[in-house]
């Protein structure tokens, strides 16, 4: 991997292909507030002094919890940060993850980010797909992204992407508008999108993998662990650079809420791997 690969145009700017995910800034289960809102701040403002030009969030983690802190911890933001966002569901007095996404829900979601952060329009805004909140699943989204084309036509969101969802949807989303990214759960250990990645690699369009290093379930490989004792790297960084090489257009957000956690993610971006290496490291998605 050299120079050459550490960016990617994201829509309408070049952005840093290693980002930063801000779910983990609320509190357990992606709700309420954190445990040490001064190291969420603290964690946010070093990443953008560490470079960081991409950060992905949501007005549903907390609820509002993690959108306040980002405007806490940033506002006035950098010119270069591209914030992302997503729509969709919205969370239960208990927690719960709750399907929000009639077109009128993402208008009004829509503006409850654009509030929270304090912007007057987003670089991105995702919407994701619940017929599965597991996975994606069949089902027509052209009502949901003729929506949020509306609110790209009003001037409140630069780009429309797509989250959660089947080939057959992003195909159905780009009939309606540009897509400038998709966002679906991939990692060494989950690779089902490798066809769509491709795709969307050769038609310019970002890909973002979330949980790319395993969500609440962490990677665990003997392979993976191998290959970092070699690379004097932990796996999780391993797992990251893989990413890295794995595609030009991925767009990598992994999340922290620790300060240490977060240097070691970014570090991962300059970690290099032979080809040797990584074969060796996609054999883990095929015993998967």
């Amino acid at each position: 991997m050299t120079a050459d690969n550490q960016t990617f145009v994201f829509g309408s700017r070049t952005v840093k292909r290693m980002g930063y995910g801000a779910m983990q800034l609320a509190g357990k289960g992606v709700f309420g507030p954190p445990r040490d809102r001064d190291e969420a701040i603290a964690v946010l403002r070093e990443a953008i002094a560490s470079g960081v030009d991409h950060i992905d969030t949501s007005d549903f983690y907390g609820p509002h919890v993690t959108n306040q802190i980002i405007r806490e911890a940033l506002h006035p933001y950098p010119d270069e940060l591209a914030l992302v966002t997503k729509v969709g569901a919205r969370r239960g007095s208990d927690g719960a993850w709750i399907e929000a996404n009639s077109p009128n829900d993402l208008v009004a979601a829509v503006h409850d980010n654009l509030r929270n952060l304090g912007v007057d329009q987003l670089h991105a805004v995702n919407f994701r797909a619940m017929f599965d909140v597991h996975g994606p699943a069949e089902g027509s989204i052209a009502p949901q992204v003729e929506a949020l084309a509306k609110l790209k036509q009003q001037g409140l969101l630069r780009h429309v992407g797509i989250s959660n969802v089947t080939p057959k949807q992003v195909a159905e989303a780009r009939a309606v508008v540009e897509v400038a990214c998709v966002q679906n759960q991939y990692n060494l250990a989950h690779r089902h999108d490798d066809a769509l990645i491709d795709e969307l690699a050769a038609a310019g369009i970002a890909y973002v993998p979330f949980f790319p290093l395993g969500g609440f379930s962490p990677l665990q490989s003997t392979t993976l662990s191998d290959v970092a004792a070699t690379l004097g790297v932990s796996p999780l960084q391993t797992a990251l650079a893989w990413l890295m090489r794995r595609s030009p257009n991925i767009l990598l957000i992994p999340g922290t809420s620790s300060r240490t956690h977060l240097r070691e993610n970014l570090a991962a971006a300059q970690v290099v791997l032979d080809d040797a290496t990584l074969a060796r490291l996609h054999s883990i998605g095929r015993a998967a």
